[in-house]
């Protein structure tokens, strides 16, 4: 009976762990890339498979080392009840016992392994360049919590995510594909990369006194929630600025049907806002904005395989 409650506790931080709501955005990126890919030739399935494998191993790799770090710092047991959210706050692993520090690192060691034996097969297998962002994605993910660089710790966080959700993954699936990179891939991640730090950046509201305690120095505690809230609508509003500039580079007018995002983007920006100090009132801004970058996502891909 105690083994099975012990698999049970463990199954259930493996899930936490392996988040699907963070797991979208990187697969948003995936798809516009394997999508760009489509546009410009035939997709190999399996080896688009493999860069899904590899991208998940290396993403809940740094939940598990991420979640060891944040618990350290105090920063996920700071958390007040009347702050958690869905969306925030951690996985809390450790914070609820699900499993040890010890069962978590080995936890983690596995994961970083499995995705360098990905990484790996790719460049020996396949595209040799993909090593030098499979090293960059692997070094963001590790010390995005990781000391000495600790940059979420340092207001980089959000830059980091921009960086690695948008153009990294994007830029790397596209180059598994067509083993070369095309001039407008990056500029079509650039949205989406925006748009994944407007989510990251309300999911740090819930989090802001939390994170203050621990010394987190994410860009809305060293705002103040009050201003932050006043940044996220030109976040959004950027991004979809990016995405009607694109055809300006020669990309297919298609590419708007992303622009669908924008009303749930609006409302997120309209809530957050007035309601910047109420987390339960911004839980809902948080699940428009993960729909809306979803959403555009979506939209951009089919935009590049019907143009």
């Amino acid at each position: 009976m105690a083994t099975t409650l012990v698999h049970s506790h463990w199954w259930a931080g493996l899930s936490r762990v392996a988040d699907p709501k963070i797991t979208l955005a990187s697969m948003a990126s995936v798809f516009i890339g394997a999508s760009a890919a489509a546009r410009d030739g035939p997709i190999s399935w399996p080896w688009l498979l493999l860069t899904v494998a590899g991208i998940f191993f290396i993403e809940a790799a740094k939940n598990a080392s991420g979640e060891i770090f944040d618990w350290e710092s105090g920063a996920d047991l700071n958390v007040a009840d009347e702050d958690r959210s869905p969306f925030s706050g951690g996985k809390r692993v450790l914070v609820e016992g699900l499993m040890t520090r010890g069962e978590l690192g080995v936890l983690a060691a596995l994961l970083y392994m499995l995705a360098a034996a990905v990484g790996f097969a790719i460049v020996a297998l396949r595209e040799p360049y993909v090593l030098w962002l499979g090293l960059a994605g692997a070094a963001l993910a590790f010390f995005y919590h990781a000391p000495p660089l600790r940059l979420s710790y340092r207001g980089l966080g959000e830059l980091t995510v921009a960086l690695a959700y948008g153009p990294m993954i994007c830029a790397g699936t596209y180059l598994v594909q067509r083993r070369a990179l095309s001039a407008d891939v990056i500029a079509l991640a650039l949205p989406l990369a925006l748009l994944v730090a407007a989510f990251l950046w309300i999911n740090e509201f819930p989090d802001a006194r939390a994170d203050a305690k621990a010394g987190k120095r994410t860009l809305v505690v060293r705002l103040g929630r009050r201003d932050a809230s006043r940044i996220y609508p030109v976040i959004a509003g950027v991004a979809y600025l990016a995405l009607l500039a694109l055809p300006l580079l020669g990309t297919t007018r298609w590419v708007w049907l992303g622009l669908a995002g924008a009303p749930l983007s609006a409302a997120a920006a309209h809530r957050l806002w007035f309601d910047y100090g109420d987390t339960q009132r911004v839980v809902a801004a948080q699940g428009w904005t993960l729909i809306a970058f979803v959403t555009a996502a979506v939209g951009v891909g089919i935009g590049l395989l019907v143009g």
